[in-house]
């Protein structure tokens, strides 16, 4: 049976009872088949498994998206159970942020691109939350998704800057039969956003260029933040209606 501990002591009382390897999967909850994914991993590789709920307020730089996110406790917690997950970290803010975020980690560069430039102060929340999660859990390994591919960067960047003691391990985008990224925001889809939200990956996938991309989506009524090529990958960030969808290819 999956227990849950709700604060960091309680968390940390039981984690040294424990032995073995621990996979993590840290999230904020409304686990999809995309959360299941990461957990089947960590169960594959590892004694035990352990996953995190907590919608973490200081990655929110819009009030309005931390009060909509959804939550499902009853539909995580049997998810947790159904994959044999050994204990859900389920905190809440005031054990979290004992210092009210007087504190953080912040990274000076790649945190200021894409989703950084048009979300400020999101990845300090981001860094300092995973930071905080890997310091109770004390993980061998921590699964990440793809889909959120600027987050696993610099996360693992993170893990190396201050010699953390364990391997993130990406995981490739889960999707729908319809290309649409597996992401707990789809909830918040109306019938009409749904039907038209699989044209972000076709538009990433499709164009010859990020413009190409960029204009096909604005053409289709899609608010685009950006569609921007790095590397190897090609990043979109778009809204429809009040949803802000992310997406990521290999190119």
């Amino acid at each position: 049976m999956t227990q849950v501990l709700r604060s960091p002591a309680e968390f940390q009382a039981w984690r040294r009872k424990q032995s073995g390897t621990v996979g993590f999967v840290p999230t904020m909850g409304a686990l999809h088949t995309g959360h299941e994914e990461l957990i089947k991993q960590a169960r594959k590789n590892n004694d035990l498994v352990v996953l995190s709920i907590f919608v973490n307020p200081t990655q929110f730089n819009d009030p309005k998206d931390l009060e909509k996110y959804p939550q499902t406790w009853d539909q995580d917690l049997a998810m947790a159970e159904r994959n044999n997950v050994d204990a859900i970290f389920f905190p809440r803010y005031p054990e979290m942020y004992p210092d009210n975020y007087r504190y953080k980690v912040s990274e000076n560069d790649y945190s200021n691109l894409l989703d950084g430039a048009h979300r400020p102060g999101h990845f300090d929340g981001v860094l300092s939350v995973v930071m905080k999660l890997f310091n109770v859990v004390r993980p061998t390994k921590a699964y990440f998704g793809e889909k959120d591919f600027q987050q696993l960067t610099l996360i693992q960047g993170m893990v190396e800057s201050f010699f953390m003691d364990l391997e993130v391990v990406p995981v490739p985008t889960v999707r729908e039969e319809d290309g649409l990224a597996k992401s707990s925001r789809n909830l918040r889809l109306s019938p009409e956003e749904r039907e038209k939200a699989p044209a972000i990956f076709k538009a990433i996938t499709k164009s010859k260029t990020a413009a190409e991309a960029a204009a096909s989506l604005s053409a289709q009524g899609f608010i685009v933040d950006y569609v921007t090529d790095v590397g190897n990958r090609r990043f979109v960030a778009a809204k429809l209606g009040e949803v802000r969808l992310i997406d990521n290819v290999q190119i």
